[in-house]
């Protein structure tokens, strides 16, 4: 069965571009363009990894993760790996990203093969 990833980013072009990228290798990805929708795709489906860009409007990506783990403790889900993504070289982000403990921290722009081997070895550790 497919792996199912849940990508969280403002920017289409980004996200269509994981997606697509996700896709190829046999992923089956969820799209959400803000933090808000994302916590809602959370309450309703179950995700294997979750992917968030840092800098979005109204609630960035560590705030985002922040919520979707209070949603899937309330859920009694089990937790699952992030994978923080960003284009900013911003020290306070990446220090707030280590202490929330998220499972990697990837700069824009990544290269394919270094993202996909990230995707997969944080899989693999949720399957531990």
């Amino acid at each position: 069965m497919a792996k199912n990833i849940l990508v969280i980013d403002d920017e289409g072009i980004v996200t269509k571009s994981i997606q697509k990228l996700l896709r190829k290798e046999g992923y089956h990805t969820v799209i959400a363009t803000s933090g808000q929708e994302a916590i809602e795709q959370c309450k309703i489906s179950d995700f294997d990894l979750i992917v968030s860009d840092i800098r979005m409007p109204q609630l960035n990506g560590i705030e985002t993760i922040q919520k979707i783990r209070q949603v899937m403790q309330e859920q009694k889900k089990k937790p699952v790996p992030e994978i923080l993504i960003t284009g900013y070289a911003d020290e306070d982000s990446y220090k707030k990203a280590l202490n929330l403990k998220v499972t990697d921290y990837i700069y824009k722009p990544f290269d394919t093969k270094e993202f996909l081997d990230t995707v997969k070895r944080n899989l693999d550790v949720a399957k531990e």
